[in-house]
């Protein structure tokens, strides 16, 4: 493909952090484009900076130098308030423990990005039903987390994650927490959100299993990327 089709564009990424007076360097002159639409798996050894290059994407943390455009928009030059407005827009999140509100229903849960929005009560109860019913969960819509098995929770969380119909999903160790049979039925539906929704997908994770579902497999080792194209599935 070319150029025109990579919704995320990578250029010459570094990104160190601070631990007292010693610079840790952990991305080194990262360069990588994402075509839209695309299944992404990140694999590589504890601190490699897998989840880094995820929240620099996801404009939740900042590199030292380079640029990252989602979309077309180059995130690394907006403010902090124009950052979480487009991250809200534009970024859906699945994370290894869910992060779901205990005291809140699974459909309040899918509803609270929306909001922040500009719809409707009668819009908001239509995008989280559609959420909901995309992961098979319309029935579970009025129980809370502590009610729903871990596999149930994460679709909680995917549905959360889709609802206001985001450029992009970043996940992070999504089957982490979860059994083989219930990891594989996660693992159906983000393959469902790239095939018939056509969603592009970010994911870290330390399962090859998981990885092996992804399209694309980059692993990451002392700040360098390196590319394996997966077989069709």
């Amino acid at each position: 493909m070319t150029d025109k089709a990579h919704i995320v564009e990578i250029r010459n990424l570094f990104k160190s952090y601070r631990r007292g007076n010693q610079v840790i360097p952990v991305l080194n002159d990262i360069s990588l484009g994402i075509d839209e639409g695309e299944f992404l798996a990140l694999m590589g050894p504890s601190g490699s900076g897998k989840t880094t290059i995820l929240n620099l994407i996801a404009g939740i943390d900042r590199a030292d130098s380079g640029t990252i455009r989602v979309g077309g928009i180059d995130i690394t030059s907006l403010s902090e308030t124009e950052l979480a407005q487009w991250r809200a827009a534009n970024v859906g999140f699945i994370f290894q423990f869910y992060n779901l509100i205990p005291v809140l229903t699974a459909f309040e849960n899918v509803e609270l990005p929306l909001l922040l929005s500009n719809l409707s009560r009668k819009e908001r109860h239509e995008h989280v039903l559609t959420a909901l019913r995309l992961v098979n969960l319309e029935d579970r819509m009025d129980h809370y987390p502590g009610q729903l098995s871990g596999g149930q929770q994460q679709r909680v969380a995917i549905a959360r994650a889709v609802v206001t119909d985001p450029a992009i999903l970043v996940a992070d160790e999504p089957t982490g927490d979860l059994d083989r049979v219930t990891a594989f039925e996660i693992l159906e539906v983000m393959e469902r959100l790239v095939h018939e929704l056509g969603k592009t997908i970010i994911m870290v994770t330390h399962d090859q299993r998981a990885a092996h579902k992804a399209h694309l497999l980059m692993h990451l080792d002392k700040g360098v990327l390196n590319a394996h194209p997966q077989a069709p599935h």
